[in-house]
Order: structure tokens, then sequence, then C-alpha cells
């Protein structure tokens, strides 16, 4: 697959609902067709198929991905410039494809078989309607015991409340679960390890509908079983679904870093760092730190007091040379979901929740920004 570059177009527009529509396919070739239909399949789409430029109008300018067959870039020579185009061909030594392709507008020139997988990714794209990938935050403790995955899961919870589609991910192992923090470890749906064998794609709606719903938001933990770790590509594969989707995502994230925790850290826009203020944890959080940082580059810190005497937030963000998130608050009364209490974040005049919305109303204005 390449890109032609130059060509003025215009962004389809979207449809209802923020759903797209299938591809528009324009071909006589018949192989060709047969091939582009079983990708077509394989990404979850249903196609709109013509031999020429759709006499009705709208549907070639408002279609969010056209695939034409090199037979028919003749035939479509004069239809409005537009985004989304492909030309799909199978000479891989006929150079006037690059030609063609600049008449049409096409945003890129495909080869198959070779760019089989790189299509199947677009079509699928169309068919979830991809728009803006997920906020995606990691919390990581700087020692054992600080606080990360309580303050996971609030951020989970005030997410969801506030109308957000949410994902909470549970990316260690030996951490007894966060299915279980929320008072869900008997909810049906899939674990980890039934995604251990995930490669390539996997589909954001299809993940979203497999795992547990617990406090209006899906929770991907670990089961009781003896695996504890899957392979990277997995996780790699697992976590591109859920950014696809939109909305947030937060993960709990173990302090050792290893190959399946170093693809997580691949896909975070942010890092959280919980570290209390006592000098041998600052002394602990500098070296997770410095661990996280060598793949993550936006990593902050989250101070949980209290304080001793000559150590407060901004001391311990300047020990550690990261910006200040905040100071995460102590809610009084807080215990485990199974003792009779609601989940961490879930009072919404509580301190921690207070705390978890204004996060998320700074973070989401800089991600908008950016």
């Amino acid at each position: 697959m390449e890109t032609v570059a130059g060509a003025v177009t215009h962004d389809p527009p979207p449809t209802a609902g923020g759903r797209q529509g299938g591809p528009l396919i324009v071909t006589e070739d018949t192989e060709l067709l047969d091939d582009l239909l079983r990708l077509c399949a394989a990404a979850g789409a249903t196609p709109e198929v013509h031999h020429g430029v759709p006499e009705r109008r709208g549907s070639w300018e408002t279609a969010p991905l056209v695939l034409v067959g090199d037979d028919a870039a003749r035939r479509v020579r004069g239809a409005a410039r537009r985004r989304g185009v492909v030309l799909v061909g199978r000479d891989q030594d006929d150079s006037g494809v690059w030609r063609r392709a600049v008449e049409i507008g096409a945003e890129h020139v495909l080869m198959l078989p070779d760019g089989e997988q790189w299509l199947v990714d677009r079509i699928a794209d169309v068919a979830e309607g991809v728009g803006r990938p997920a906020l995606t935050v990691g919390v990581i403790g700087g020692r054992g015991g600080a606080g990360a995955s309580t303050l996971a899961c609030a951020l989970a919870v005030t997410s969801a409340r506030e109308g957000l589609r949410t994902l909470l991910v549970d990316a260690d192992p030996l951490g007894g679960g966060l299915d279980v923090l929320l008072g869900g470890e008997t909810a049906d749906g899939l674990r980890w390890p039934a995604f251990a064998s995930s490669r390539g794609r996997v589909g954001g709606g299809a993940l979203e509908e497999s795992l547990p719903e617990l406090h209006s938001l899906r929770v991907l933990s670990w089961d009781r079983g003896d695996r504890i770790a899957v392979p990277p590509q997995a996780v790699r594969a697992v976590l591109a679904a859920a950014r696809r989707r939109g909305g947030t995502v937060v993960v709990d994230l173990p302090r050792r870093i290893d190959d399946g925790v170093a693809e997580v850290l691949t896909q975070l826009d942010l890092g959280v760092l919980v570290v209390p203020a006592e000098l041998r944890a600052v002394a602990a959080a500098g070296r997770v730190a410095s661990a996280v940082g060598m793949v993550l580059r936006d990593l902050r810190v989250a101070v949980r007091g209290p304080y001793p005497p000559g150590l407060d937030a901004r001391e311990v963000a300047r020990l550690l040379g990261l910006l200040l998130v905040g100071e995460v608050p102590v809610e009084p009364g807080l215990l485990r979901p199974d003792e009779g209490t609601a989940p961490p974040g879930a009072v919404p005049r509580g301190p921690l929740a207070r705390f978890c919305k204004e996060f998320w109303e700074r973070a989401l204005v800089e991600a908008g920004a950016a």
C-alpha cells in the first residue's frame, strides 16, 4: 500500500448516529470483486457495489471509503474529488497505476494480495465508525500499597458517571482482580485469558460486548486461573480495539515492566504515578518512573498524604522531576465492596470522586487541544 500526495479533496460527511455506512466498491473485474467482498466480510462490513460512479446522488460523496478497481479508474475520473478513495489493483509492475491514481484523486494505491491486512483494518474502521480514539490513562503505584488500583477504579467509575464510554483494564495479573474491587468477580463476561490467542485486529464492538459490565463501565480483568500473562501481540490487539471505541480507557498497571506492560505503555496518552508522601516511597517511585519513562513520554505524579514535616505534594513532584496531577484525597469509610460499601469514586460528592472529575475535565481539555 502506498500513499498518493497532493490531491485536493473534501471529507465525506458523517452519517446519523456517528456510525458510518459500508464502503463503496467500483469495479467490473469479477475476480477483484470477489476478493474485495471477502475482505469486507472479514471486516464485518456490507459494501455497496457499482460498475462506475453511482447514478443516484450522494452515494459517491457520502460513502466513508471508496474502493476503485484499477479496471474502473477511467470511469470515475470525472467524479468529485474526496478523501478516502483507494485504487486497488493486482499488477505490481504496472507503473501507470500512479498516473491513474492521481487522475481520480486516490489517497492510496493498494495491490492485492500484499495489502489485504491493511485493507481489512481500514474497512473495519469504517464498519465501527471510528472517530477520536479513547483517552487512555495508565495508573501505577510508586511502591506497593500506594493506592493505584483504588485510584484507577475511581477514575473509571467517575468517567462512566459523566456519561463517557469507559473501559477499565487490569494489567496486573498478580493484583487480585479489579472486578473484585468493583464487587463483580462473579459477573458474566470474558477475562484476559480468553484473549491470549488474539492476533491482528480485534473488533472493538465485539470486545466491549464480551466484557463484564459493572457500574456502567466495562471491565477487563483476570480470572482465578493459573495464567499470569498474555502474549504482547494479544495485549496490543485488545488495547487497540478498546481505543478505537472512543471515550476513556483506564489501565491499572503493575510496577514491573515486562513485554506485555511495555505494549500497554506504548498506547497510553498519559500515565499517573501514585506516590505516598514518604521519603522511602519517593525513592522507590523514582526507580519506577525511570523504567516507565523509557516508554511513556507523559508521566505525572499524584501524591497521597498524610505528609510528614518538610514534605508536601509539590516537593514530591520536584524530587521526582514530574508534573503534579494533584493530591489524592483520603475518603473516610472507603472499604471493600464485599463489606457492603460502594466502590472507589462511587459517591459523587465524595472527595475522591471530585478529584477524579477535576482530573478528567483537565485531561479531556488537553486531549482536545492536542
